[in-house]
Parts: C-alpha cells; structure tokens; sequence
C-alpha cells in the first residue's frame, strides 16, 4: 500500500508563497503520474497542476499557470507545487495524488488510485 503524505500548508497573505511537498512511501514501485488538487469549501475538488512520470510534461489549470510550478524528485518519491502570487481564492485543502499506471499528465481525478490526506493552504487578503 502507497502512504502520500502533504507538508508545506499554512497560512499566508495575499501576494506571497508556499511550498507544498508530498512524499510517496510504501508500496514496490514508484508512482508514475503525480497531481495536486484542491477543494475549497462548498466546492467540488479540483485539478490544479499535473506532471509526467520523468518530469518532462507539465499541466496547470488556467486559474493557476504563470502562479505554480509543480516539480518532482524521483529519488526521494515526491512532488512539489510552488506556489507564488497567491490570490484569496487559492484557499483550499490541497491534495496529492499519484498512479502507477499512467506516465502522462493527468487531469482526472478519478485516474489516480493513491491520495493524500490534505494540507490547508489558507490565503487572506
């Protein structure tokens, strides 16, 4: 069983940064597609950035390219999303989740099988 733990949330204002890392344990094999996610309150989750089994391939959604710059380190089997600019409506619980299969960017939640538990990434204004 894949354990994926997220660290780095908290509470920030508006214009600054954070730095979210999510470390994948467990398991036999490493994870190929990586993501992050978000859900604000009273809101369905949501994609945010997705990257490619060796790093190569990037995705953003709209609300966060030219903001966020997710990364990984195989070595260390973790992900990263940096997060620059940060806007109130970037309040949510953020998500890592990784799959085995995939070795694209991924979009789709569903698509991924491990998950972690969430970090808190609050922004005020």
């Amino acid at each position: 069983q894949v354990h994926m733990v997220e660290s780095g949330g908290g509470l920030v204002q508006a214009g600054g940064s954070l730095r979210l890392s999510c470390a994948a344990s467990g398991g036999t094999s490493i994870l190929y597609a990586m993501g992050w996610f978000r859900q604000a309150p009273g809101k369905e989750r949501e994609f945010v950035a997705a990257i490619d089994w060796n790093g190569g391939s990037t995705a953003y959604a709209d609300s966060v390219k030219g903001r966020f710059t997710i990364s990984r380190d195989n070595a260390k089997n973790t992900v990263y999303l940096q997060m620059n600019s940060l806007k109130p409506e970037d309040t949510a619980v953020y998500y890592c989740a990784g799959d085995r299969y995939y070795t694209g960017t991924v979009d789709y939640a569903p698509a991924y099988d491990y998950w972690g538990q969430g970090t808190q990434v609050t922004v005020s204004s």
